[in-house]
């Protein structure tokens, strides 16, 4: 599959890309790190004292990271490109991209205490960049499935993936696949056409897909939405770091991917032991609507379940749940071989009867009880009629013996096992499908209900902030 870059597709930036800003003096750095408004709205401060994702790789699958950016310089691991030359990416020299996604996520500041430029809300985490493309063309005939596998192999336990395309293919499956079963959890961004056309990866099951809030809390009017979307962050107005040590402005939900994977890289930081889904359950339990709902049953198509709250993700006592959480299961397996540490699909299927789960007897053996059944009848069919022969009527017993109108010998009247009681399955309401949709029942969030930004302090003064 070909699938094109984000600057454009996903990230929605000002100006045919980003609006830039040089490396400047302390006010204007100062004038950026106060530009970061979904900081305050966040609470970050308060994050950082109980988690700063320190021990975490997030994958950034984008135009590769620029290490040398004095907000990242330390946070940036070498990574690999993908794209035609080869080599490293962590010195992107075309596209500003991916070291602003990386930026978000990681950032640590510079200047006394980090006190000026972009500061990412998981300032402690690595990044690990994977080079694709600098330009609206495909560089690998794997589309993302390469670069994916690559990302989860260096040990990535959480990949953003701000790009998008309408399309997936089998292998890009199977990678998310890979993925999932390596415990990674996969953010992406939704797209920005203000559109119900499904963009891949994050339209794709197993992955977690984000839209964009505004600074108002509704949601950002060019942010897509449907059945997949699972979470808000904010998107418009996004300071975030460039390349050469400039900074950048940009509108996208790129920009709500990289912060939901800076939120799932302090819960995965805080909470090794949960999975993947169980980060995503955290993180969505936790998500607040903008009509002010929180720990919604069902998500809304147009802005799942709400804005992130990492405060309340990391604070909050929620209970594990499954595997997957509110992830849904991939489509596609990796193949038996790969799953199983080489056993074949006829393996697996040995295994499953020698370990106890079924009955697991033989066909020769069973073609064998068969014979010897078969062989009995005969014998007892040949003996009865050799005694009928010799005493002229019916075999001892009378009626109800061998034969008889009162059935077989032995065996009392058929009952009725579980297998012929009613099955529930298909006769119970499944409740997958068959509940209302809240898309187009509720009120468009849009512009309509007061969201939890739009305010500084971005909370009521009564609760803590970040709540």
């Amino acid at each position: 599959m070909r699938f094109t870059r984000t600057l454009r597709a996903v990230s929605g930036a000002v100006v045919a890309g980003a609006l830039l800003f040089g490396t400047a003096p302390a006010a204007s750095a100062d004038y950026i790190r106060d530009g970061q408004w979904a900081l305050g709205a966040f609470g970050a401060d308060d994050i950082r004292r109980h988690s700063t994702g320190k021990n975490v790789i997030v994958g950034v699958i984008d135009s590769g990271v620029d290490a040398a950016h004095p907000d990242l310089k330390g946070n940036v691991l070498q990574g690999k490109s993908f794209t035609h030359a080869g080599g490293r990416a962590d010195h992107p020299t075309q596209d500003a991209h991916g070291t602003a996604m990386a930026a978000m996520i990681a950032g640590h500041g510079h200047g006394a205490n980090g006190s000026a430029g972009i500061m990412g809300l998981a300032p402690d985490a690595k990044i690990l960049p994977v080079m694709t493309d600098s330009t609206e063309t495909a560089v690998t005939s794997s589309g993302f499935a390469e670069p994916l596998r690559y990302a989860v192999d260096q040990g990535a336990k959480v990949v953003n993936m701000s790009f998008g395309s309408g399309s997936i293919d089998l292998d890009e499956k199977k990678a998310i696949s890979y993925a999932l079963s390596k415990d990674v959890l996969l953010v992406a961004a939704t797209g920005n056409d203000s559109s119900s056309s499904p963009q891949y990866p994050a339209a794709a099951p197993g992955v977690l897909a984000v839209g964009a809030v505004a600074k108002d809390g509704q949601v950002w009017r060019k942010s897509n939405y449907g059945e997949h979307v699972r979470l808000l962050a904010p998107g418009q107005g996004i300071y975030s770091a460039g390349l050469d040590g400039k900074y950048r402005q940009s509108d996208g939900t790129s920009d709500s991917a990289a912060y939901v994977s800076a939120a799932a890289a302090l819960v995965r930081s805080k909470f090794p032991d949960l999975t993947a889904g169980q980060v995503a359950n955290r993180l969505t339990r936790t998500a607040i609507t903008p009509n002010g709902k929180s720990d919604i049953s069902t998500p809304s198509p147009k802005y799942g379940y709400g804005t992130v709250r990492p405060f309340r993700a990391l604070t909050q006592d929620i209970p594990a749940g499954s595997k997957y959480g509110p992830l849904k299961a991939p489509e596609v397996e990796e193949s038996a071989s790969e799953e199983n540490g080489g056993a074949t699909a006829g393996d697996a299927g040995v295994q499953k009867a020698s370990g106890g789960s079924g009955i697991g007897i033989p066909p020769i053996v069973i073609i064998g009880l068969v014979l010897v059944l078969l062989v009995a009848a005969l014998v007892v069919v040949i003996v009865v009629v050799r005694r009928k022969k010799n005493n002229g009527g019916p075999p001892p017993g009378g009626p109800g013996g061998f034969g008889g109108p009162g059935g077989h010998v032995g065996f009392p009247p058929h009952q009725a096992g579980p297998h012929q009681q009613p099955s529930p399955y298909g006769q119970q309401p499944s409740p997958y499908g068959q509940q209302p949709s809240s898309y187009g029942q509720q009120p468009n969030p849009y512009g309509q209900q007061p969201g939890p930004y739009g305010s500084y302090p971005p909370v009521p003064p009564a609760q803590s902030p970040g709540q």
